[in-house]
């Protein structure tokens, strides 16, 4: 089996992305050529191209100091440049979390966010908007010089006392057995000058969507708990990475386990790398004896960390990076570096691509289901319209009359279940009232404010965890009640949807459910994440109060996500529930007119009956070709969503 680079995969990733954004294109431009569709529609379509033109790739790379995490980096993404991008050098080197981007609208820069941030315990994400609060160096990318020179701020440490360290999140430690950062012979603790660091920089794999998280071990990840919540869970892959000469050492199985794995259930998208393997190569060893003992590593890594051995990858970073600068194949092929790029791969393309095809295969299929129904409801209508004229030939004026005295029965009994309908409205409107009354984000700003108060006046840490635990229990019945509302209001328009079809031969569409379960998995998620950071808290109360304060406005900046996602996610669900009946009304209002037109110009002579049928006949056609076009566009459409993954092929082949 051929390996494949990671940029060997983005482009079958790409390509995929790039014939599904076609399709829908031409679908878009299609429906508004032959005036089909409304703004809704219109809205929906754009949304799902959004989605496919801004897609984002995150890879997180997560370890412990001197595991040679930033050379990985270096050698899976940046080997073409010839040079070490990212300081990579023996000891302490990425001191904060650093992320590696492209944005267009932007000039190739670094931005450094201040240590000192975390003390009015704004996040990482709301910081985001205030460019004012970072450091920005522009990046020279034609002087790689200058380029490396500029980076090297990423790296840099200021000495503040111990006071200030515990203030800012981090744990100081007595001895060098335990976790956490030291004080040196004054008394003094050197920690990192940024919180965060972010490198936008043009290269083609970040200008196709990529975002690389370089994470730097167990106390950055302890004391900016935004990491955990929010950019970890986020990312679609994560290596973690140990070093072979070192071993799992016990600061590497907290990580592990407090940040990465999933206690042996699943590990989707987590691959472990064991680096440095060129340690192992002795030149008094034959090949056979440096693979077992590999091989061995292999295994006890597997075993310790409960995850399967496939997923644990042996390299040689450093001689990677040689292997790819200096293009020695030899070199490249003993570091195994290319083994983990295709199962990076393999791992990071099939599973966001599943999220994108997720993410819009709702908005197309309603979009498709609802044209269907528009077209299949015109069909039949003309049809109708086709039989009941070809029904009058050879009547005389009186039978012609009757019949148009029915279409205008038919029209007032339209016009009462319309009138109707408006009632049915007026109800909805209050119902979704009691929907978006749930998914207030107001209201959730009440309750964190009320939090915030419990737990500031709490001095224990039991009356702390109950502070927490009261504000996920809320939001969680919160959740429930929004899925018993959206149920509600389903219900009422199945009940109309039934109505106008048993009265009115309308299409029959059945309206879709609105569903919490992703939103009640996410806050269940962040609050065993909670427990755990909790357990994981020293017993010293003043260092326990200011970590948990900022875990806790982690959470809660994560929460306040979730219900503006949702509120986001239900208001175009009560667009799409209540539109395709609405659409189906207007035609059926249509066709009711054309109806009456065509037997009052008959009856009024104005027109020849045979006249009108080859105007029908024509009009018939036209929506036959219609519908010919709907399903060649559904047609590519499918076929782009639901062409075959890389992973799927790799087993056949």
């Amino acid at each position: 089996m051929k390996q494949q680079s990671i940029e060997q995969h983005f482009q079958v990733y790409s390509s995929w992305r790039q014939q599904l954004f076609d399709a829908v294109e031409d679908f878009r431009l299609w429906l508004k050529d032959e005036e089909i569709g409304d703004a809704r529609i219109d809205q929906q379509l754009d949304q799902v191209l959004l989605t496919l033109r801004d897609d984002k790739l995150y890879v997180a790379f997560v370890a412990e100091f001197s595991r040679g995490k930033s050379e990985l980096i270096n050698a899976i993404f940046f080997a073409d440049y010839g040079t070490r991008i990212l300081p990579s050098s023996a000891g302490r080197t990425t001191m904060c979390p650093t992320e590696l981007l492209y944005d267009k609208d932007t000039n190739p820069s670094l931005r450094l966010l201040p240590i000192d941030t975390r003390k009015n315990g704004t996040t990482i994400t709301e910081y985001r908007g205030f460019t004012d609060e970072w450091d920005e160096i522009k990046l020279d990318t034609k002087n790689p010089k200058s380029m490396i020179k500029a980076l090297q701020h990423i790296i840099e440490v200021k000495t503040v006392s111990i006071e200030e360290a515990r203030e800012l999140g981090f744990h100081i430690v007595e001895n060098e057995n335990e976790l956490g950062l030291q004080k040196n012979e004054d008394g003094l603790v050197e920690i990192p000058r940024w919180r965060h660091a972010v490198i936008n920089y043009p290269h083609p794999l970040l200008e196709k969507g990529l975002v690389v998280l370089d994470t730097p071990g167990l106390n950055a990840l302890g004391s900016e708990p935004e990491l955990t919540l929010n950019l970890l869970p986020s990312a679609h892959a994560v290596l973690f990475i140990l070093a072979a000469d070192a071993g799992v050492t016990k600061s590497d199985i907290d990580v592990w386990h407090d940040h990465i794995g999933s206690g042996g259930k699943s590990h989707k998208g987590r691959l472990v790398v064991l680096n440095k393997i060129d340690g192992l190569w002795d030149e008094l060893k034959n090949k056979g004896e440096v693979e077992r003992e590999i091989t061995r590593q292999i295994s006890q890594t597997a075993k310790t960390l409960n995850m399967p051995e496939a997923n644990v990858y042996p390299v040689s970073a450093q001689k990677g990076l040689l292997g790819k600068v200096k293009k020695d194949k030899a070199i490249l092929k003993k570091s195994r570096l290319l083994e983990l790029e295709d199962a990076l791969g393999l791992e990071l393309i099939p599973g966001k691509r599943e999220i994108v095809k997720e993410n819009i295969e709702g908005n197309v299929t309603s979009t498709i289901k609802s044209i269907r129904a528009l077209i299949g409801q015109r069909v039949k209508g003309v049809y109708e319209h086709i039989d009941e004229l070809s029904g009058l030939n050879g009547k005389n004026l009186d039978v012609i009359e009757h019949m148009m005295n029915k279409v205008k029965k038919d029209k007032e009994i339209f016009e009462k279940s319309m009138q109707r309908f408006q009632a049915t409205r007026s109800i909805f409107s209050q119902q979704t009232n009691v929907l978006y009354g749930h998914l207030n984000v107001k209201n959730l700003d009440k309750v964190i404010a009320a939090t915030k108060k419990d737990m500031r006046t709490s001095m224990t840490t039991g009356g702390l965890k109950t502070s927490m635990q009261n504000f996920f229990d809320h939001t969680t019945r919160t959740m429930n009640e929004v899925s018993k509302q959206s149920q509600e209001i389903k219900d009422l328009m199945e009940g109309v949807y039934k109505k106008f079809q048993e009265e009115h031969g309308l299409t029959n569409i059945k309206p879709g459910a609105f569903s919490v379960m992703r939103y009640l998995r996410e806050i269940k998620r962040l609050q065993e994440k909670h427990i755990q950071f909790v357990k994981s808290l020293s017993l010293f109360m003043t260092e326990q109060k200011s970590l948990t304060d900022k875990f806790f406005e982690s959470s809660v900046a994560k929460v306040r996500a979730i219900f503006k996602a949702a509120n986001k996610d239900a208001d175009n669900w009560l667009k799409t529930i209540m539109s395709p009946m609405e659409a189906q009304v207007r035609e059926h209002q249509i066709q009711l007119r054309r109806r009456l037109e065509s037997i009052k110009r008959i009856h009024q002579a104005s027109d020849t009956l045979e006249d009108r049928l080859k105007e029908l006949e024509h009009i018939r056609d036209g929506i036959r070709e219609q519908e010919s076009g709907l399903e060649k566009r559904v047609r590519q459409i499918v076929l782009s969503l639901d062409a075959e993954t890389e992973k799927s092929a790799k087993k056949r082949a």
